[in-house]
């Protein structure tokens, strides 16, 4: 099992739109083969950054997903939102 942080910065007055654009990248999600579960934070000190931690069976099952069309289209429509390029980190228990 691995956990994906996707860390976002949201261009002021976005936030909504992209509050609605991001609910649907997580519904393509869950239908990837490997997808186990996901949560969204928001940034208490910084309302524009958002954090997405998603939890995958394992690290070929995000590839897909992230490699995927379904999550290319997704991304597309929020990505002129942005301020900076999403920022993804993956990590694994020890």
């Amino acid at each position: 099992m691995i956990k994906v942080l996707i860390e976002r910065v949201i261009a002021e007055g976005l936030e909504q739109p992209y509050e609605e654009a991001a609910r649907k990248v997580i519904q393509q999600a869950i239908q990837s083969p490997g997808f186990i579960s996901g949560e969204s934070f928001r940034d208490l000190e910084r309302p524009n950054h958002r954090i997405v931690m998603v939890t995958w069976q394992n690290r070929h099952s995000w590839e897909r997903w992230e490699n995927s069309q379904a999550r290319f289209d997704s991304i597309g429509a929020f990505a002129p939102m942005l301020q900076e390029e999403e920022r993804v980190t993956l990590l694994e228990p020890l």
